[in-house]
Parts: structure tokens; C-alpha cells; sequence
């Protein structure tokens, strides 16, 4: 990165970091006295454990606010200095989100930040990546199976596109997302993990978030 120095970059990763790693499920679920995320269902932090709480304006908050964690730091690093600090940053919002200090680097599983830097860096691979999950949630019935060909097909597309920067921020994220979802990746080898049940009262899947 020509022209960036060193305290830019680790200022940049540190912002980055510190942005991902904001626990809004925690906090939403905390202030509309829902409680403690992490003491219900699986007790992970993202919108679909928040969804078990019962509601469902929480779960769309924090899965927006936790897209837009990944978004909005990208956004102003690739105004500020280009597409290679940027993908940097969107890199280390994810860690934030799976690792987050404040919660003792026990987070969530990446998707929904990965999902807002994608858009915020490539938008058109953004849509392929969701059209990806669809159509493979739709087939399978698992959510972790739609995030997971999601996350493997990306840096893949990247890749064939000649987008080898961000092919390789992708590819990071990508294994960051999989190795988080090793427990669902467990559960839909032995055949029970949660299917997707489009019913009222019907229990949230297994998180991808």
C-alpha cells in the first residue's frame, strides 16, 4: 500500500477491529429488557440467538446493525485510502465481530458482518453471494449450509473476476466463517442439525450469524 504508512494501517485494522466488535445483540436484547442473549438458546450474540428471545424488530436490528459494522468502516477506509487498506479493514471487522475483546473473544460467527463488507466492496458479488445462500438454503433447508456455500463461493468468484484483492480478504473471512460454524458443520455431517421452518412459533435454525 503505497503512500499509507504504518500507523495509518494499524490505525485502520484497530478501527476496524473495534467496530466489528461491538456486540449489538447483546446490548439491543439488554436495553428493550430482553436479557442476556448469551444465557438463552445457543448463546451466541447474533440476531438469530437474539430472535429466541421473541422479538423479531431485536433480531432485525442486530442483524442490520452487525451488517453495517462491516459496511461503514470499509466504506470510509476505501474513501480514505483505497481498496487494499479496505479490504484490511473489512478483514479485522469480522475478527472483531467473532472475537470481540469485550466478551472475552467469545463473539458470533461472522456472517452477517461479512455480508456488509462484501456489499460495501464488491456489491454485484455481494448479490451472487446471497443468490448462492438462497438457493442453497432452499434446497437443503439448512441455514449454516446456505452461509457456508456462501462464504466457500466467494473469494472463488472473486477470483474468476480478477478481483484478487479482495479474492484474498474474502478467503480469510471465508475460513474465519467456517471454522466458527464447526459445531453446525458437525451437526449436518451426523444429521441433526435445525432445519429452516417457514411456520409461526417454529424455532429459529441453528445460527449462521
Amino acid at each position: 500500500m503505497a503512500g499509507v504508512s504504518a500507523g495509518v494501517v494499524l490505525g485502520a485494522w484497530l478501527a476496524g477491529y473495534l467496530a466489528g466488535s461491538v456486540p449489538f445483540g447483546l446490548l439491543f436484547a439488554r436495553w428493550a429488557g430482553a436479557g442476556d442473549v448469551r444465557r438463552i438458546g445457543s448463546g451466541n450474540i447474533g440476531a438469530t440467538n437474539v430472535l429466541r428471545t421473541g422479538r423479531h424488530g431485536l433480531a432485525l436490528a442486530t442483524l442490520l446493525a452487525d451488517a453495517l459494522k462491516g459496511a461503514l468502516p470499509v466504506w470510509v477506509a476505501q474513501r480514505g485510502w483505497g481498496l487494499d487498506l479496505a479490504a484490511q479493514v473489512g478483514v479485522a471487522a469480522v475478527l472483531g465481530h467473532c472475537f470481540p475483546v469485550w466478551l472475552r473473544f467469545r463473539g458470533g460467527k461472522g456472517v452477517a458482518t461479512a455480508t456488509g463488507v462484501l456489499f460495501a466492496l464488491t456489491p454485484l458479488l455481494g448479490l451472487v453471494a446471497l443468490l448462492v445462500f438462497v438457493v442453497v438454503v432452499a434446497i437443503t433447508r439448512y441455514v449454516s449450509a446456505g452461509s457456508l456455500a456462501a462464504a466457500f463461493a466467494t473469494p472463488l468468484f472473486a477470483l474468476a473476476w480478477g478481483r484478487e484483492v479482495e479474492a484474498l480478504a474474502y478467503a480469510f473471512v471465508a475460513t474465519v466463517v467456517i471454522v466458527r460454524h464447526r459445531d453446525n458443520i458437525r451437526r449436518l455431517l451426523t444429521g441433526t442439525e435445525r432445519e429452516l421452518r417457514l411456520r409461526p412459533g417454529g424455532d429459529p435454525p441453528e445460527e449462521a450469524d
